[in-house]
């Protein structure tokens, strides 16, 4: 907007705002005037040119005051910590661990170093040798289970006779037993813990079509009693009293028929497999200890012959 326009227009709008004050009375004529050069001077001024025109005066005089004012900005640098050596240019190096000076190379840090140090090396070899012991115990278990469940399913088929006799007291006995039924069976560790196999069993049950009866006197009726009980044997009892009510004989009818059970486990600790017979050869339990490098084809086979009653080098062989 040129200046000469702007000084009419001032001189106007004053002029306009005079007259309302000392209301005098406005014509009408002077009104239009008014609003036709109002609505020109819209149309021609620049509104950029103004803002830029306002930008450009507001620097200047933010600057001409910050000179005047004599303001001095101090230069901005890195500060380091208060014991922190000065930087130099240069590659930036990797943090270490402080190393010991040669004149304390026997300090206590340095000791504490070559025992922790000693003590991770011998529970590695110790961890080492432990991975391989359980794996010979596991690969030695997996071999035993698949013998004897091959075994016995051909057991179940044939049911041959085990010409054993199992003697029970006196002249009392369990003979012409044969193969009734079998199981084999293992069990594994959980799978935090490897997974491995621990343990192997073979449970089978021999049968005869006798009965026994067996009589027993006074106080060796509860001896009798819990020994039928220990070799896990069938039986029905009769007692006879006094007037008392005191058991004075007892007749007890045994089945012929007697569980046998065998177990080989993982001893993982001292790197062994134990193991266990229940009624295998005779009454009772039987315990041997066996290496794992011991359970081959040659054992199994006389642990086969045991089983059936046959001349066995079991024994012999476990202890190998």
């Amino acid at each position: 907007m040129k200046s000469s326009n702007k000084d009419q227009a001032a001189s106007a709008i004053r002029d306009a705002i005079r007259d309302k004050h000392q209301r005098k009375p406005v014509a009408a004529a002077d009104i239009e005037a008014l609003e036709a050069s109002l609505l020109a001077d819209i149309e021609t001024f620049d509104l950029d040119a103004a803002e830029r025109q306002a930008r450009h005066e507001a620097s200047l005089n933010f600057v001409a005051g910050m000179i005047d004012a004599g303001i001095e900005f101090p230069e901005i640098v890195p500060v380091l910590p208060p014991c922190a050596p000065k930087q130099s240019p240069g590659p930036v190096i990797a943090e270490r661990t402080p190393s010991v000076p040669a004149s304390e190379s026997g300090s206590l840090l340095d000791q504490l170093r070559q025992r922790a140090a000693s003590q991770r090396h011998d529970e590695s070899v110790v961890r080492a040798e432990r991975s391989v012991s359980n794996k010979l115990i596991d690969d030695a278990l997996k071999y035993f289970f698949f013998y004897l469940h091959d075994l016995v399913q051909q057991l179940n088929v044939l049911k041959p006779g085990i010409p054993r006799t199992y003697r029970l007291v006196d002249k009392f006995e369990l003979d012409k037993l044969v193969w009734h039924d079998g199981f084999a069976d293992y069990r594994t560790q959980a799978q935090s813990a490897g997974a491995l196999l621990e343990l192997v069993t073979l449970a089978y049950q021999l049968r005869a079509p006798d009965t026994l009866t067996v009589e027993r006197d006074g106080e060796v009726v509860e001896r009798f009693r819990a020994m039928l009980f220990d070799f896990g044997l069938q039986f029905s009892l009769k007692e006879y009293k006094n007037e008392r009510h005191y058991v004075e004989r007892a007749a007890f009818e045994i089945q012929c028929q007697l569980s046998v059970s065998i177990r080989c486990r993982a001893d993982f600790e001292r790197g062994l497999l134990v193991f266990e017979g229940r009624n295998l050869e005779r009454f009772g339990t039987l315990s041997i200890d066996v290496q794992p490098a011991s359970i081959d084809f040659a054992l199994l086979e006389e642990l086969g012959k045991l089983i059936l009653g046959q001349p066995s080098r079991f024994r012999e062989l476990a202890k190998r």
